[in-house]
């Protein structure tokens, strides 16, 4: 299977496993980094326990070893996406309206390598915010095409 495949396949796994439970689901991996690793993350309001973890991987790792789709040796983790997890899913936009959000992108864009906005909107092509630049907040959003954004982030004041 292709890197696709595997990551679709065992998001659907993941799914039935979380079905019943206050555990969603928030992402797969399939990578390489010298080895190989299949990452999931889950979620939960109020945030994970190691024990959730702990009873994802050992019901997800009963079914691979069953079904063996995966033909590569692979590092299996699941863990919490963590605060500062890039958004993805239309749900983590939404989730996300009203708040600040750190872009990055692949070139400059306006001439920046990165921008802090309020996430206002969002949708298959594009991402709205109104920028904050030396603590002032643009009034009217700017319209940014997804293509050209790297990763968007929640903003973390420290």
């Amino acid at each position: 299977m292709k890197r696709e495949e595997v990551e679709r396949y065992i998001a659907s796994v993941v799914e039935t496993i979380l079905d019943g439970t206050e555990l969603s689901l928030v992402d797969v991996e399939y990578v390489r980094q010298k080895d190989w690793y299949l990452r999931v993350y889950i979620d939960k309001e109020g945030g994970i326990e190691i024990d959730d973890c702990q009873r994802v991987s050992e019901k997800l790792a009963e079914v691979l070893d069953k079904e063996d789709p995966i033909k590569e040796k692979y590092y299996l983790e699941v863990s919490s996406p963590g605060i500062d997890r890039p958004l993805k899913k239309d749900k983590d936009f939404t989730s996300r309206y009203g708040q600040k959000v750190d872009l990055a992108f692949y070139e400059p864009w306006e001439g920046m390598k990165a921008v802090t906005g309020i996430l206002v909107a969002h949708d298959a092509d594009t991402v709205s915010v109104r920028k904050i630049v030396k603590g002032r907040t643009d009034a009217k959003a700017s319209v940014i095409e997804r293509k050209l954004i790297a990763t968007v982030k929640p903003h973390i004041d420290f």
